[in-house]
């Protein structure tokens, strides 16, 4: 562990704060926004199997589509 005196000093000022505030909300907001979508197009493809096997089983049944 180092013992020796304090060599880091730099100070952010509040613009720097903000800016670096602001891109972490953009990322973050970017982020949630991928999430939300794969889970609407996952959402969107079930909607499409079940309608797909649904009219497949519905044609079937009228005979359709062969055995």
């Amino acid at each position: 562990m180092y013992d020796g005196p304090e060599r880091r000093q730099f100070a952010l000022s509040d613009q720097d704060m903000e800016a670096i505030a602001e891109r972490a909300a953009e990322r973050a907001l970017e982020k949630v926004y991928q999430e939300v979508g794969k889970a609407v197009l996952k959402k969107i493809a079930w909607m499409i199997g079940v309608v797909v096997v649904g009219a497949l089983m519905f044609l079937a049944g009228k005979g359709y589509i062969p055995k």
